[in-house]
């Protein structure tokens, strides 16, 4: 199982290979990281919109993906890059709003000609463990030479992960030393949703993964914080458009179980989880 190089934290990698030529058609589910998505197979692109729309080559999808799908028609098989990015790094190494929301964004359209570049250098890659050392080059390179974002609302966002999204937008402002206007301001325009939609961002996230685990709607809704499985069930609509059950079996979370394996099974309300500030998660292909 190859791993990513352990010295960036808040990045995530895993590489995908389908050989054989199959047809995918996988809805993704929203997730607190913009993800990358480095097209190495030869096909038309592997995201698309509600509309059909694709992008050729790599792709970006923003905190809330919208009715993106992962896949399609495959005639040489299938073979990916995915990078997660937290948030926080993304404004410096995108140099762009992290507001992609519903969107299939090229990559080169945010990233500048050098994502051309960087893409020709993993295609060549003999192992997915030199593609890792080279995403992570090219990553930290743009992390080093672009400015990050304020330092409260990179701590405000720390806070939303400790908490698994159950903190109030009056308590980050107070922690964060910041009025409740002005955090809502400069986090909405650095992060690309307000704090509040991102609070929730980071608890469906926690739920969606005890529901994958095959925990009863009724305890996951106790145990992330929303008042009733009623809460839970319009939550988990909001951000999916599907019923809980339905993303219990969702297969873009078996992947992605697959790919950032984490304990989630723990119904402790208020017990903290694995962060994606902390540290990279183990990586394989399939």
């Amino acid at each position: 199982m190859p791993r990513q190089p352990a010295r960036l934290p808040g990045v995530g990698m895993a590489g995908f290979r389908q050989r054989a030529p199959v047809r995918m058609d996988i809805a993704m589910v929203a997730h607190p990281s913009v993800t990358l998505f480095v097209d190495l197979s030869d096909g038309d692109g592997l995201v698309r919109d509600a509309h059909g729309r694709r992008e050729r080559g790599s792709t970006v999808a923003g905190l809330v993906p919208g009715d993106l799908r992962f896949g399609g028609p495959a005639a040489g098989g299938i073979e990916c890059l995915q990078i997660r990015l937290s948030p926080v790094l993304s404004v410096a190494v995108l140099g762009a709003s992290t507001d992609l929301s519903g969107t299939v964004v090229s990559l080169e359209d945010v990233w500048g000609r050098d994502a051309g570049r960087t893409e020709e250098r993993l295609r060549a890659a003999a192992s997915w463990d030199e593609r890792f050392t080279i995403a992570a080059d090219a990553l930290g390179r743009r992390m080093s030479a672009r400015p990050s974002l304020d330092p409260e609302v990179a701590a405000a966002w720390r806070l939303m992960l400790t908490s698994r999204g159950r903190v109030r937008v009056d308590s980050l402002a107070n922690e964060v030393g910041w009025s409740r206007k002005r955090l809502w301001s400069r986090f909405r325009s650095q992060i690309g949703l307000t704090p509040k939609h991102a609070a929730r961002l980071v608890r469906f996230d926690h739920a969606a993964h005890l529901l994958a685990a095959g925990n009863a709607a009724a305890s996951v809704a106790a145990a992330s914080g929303y008042v009733d499985q009623a809460h839970l069930h319009r939550e988990v609509k909001a951000f999916t458009g599907a019923t809980p059950t339905a993303v219990a079996a969702a297969p873009w979370l078996a992947i992605d179980d697959i790919a950032w394996p984490t304990p989630v099974a723990d119904l402790t309300p208020g017990s903290a989880s694995p962060s994606t500030e902390a540290s990279p998660r183990p990586s394989r292909t399939t």
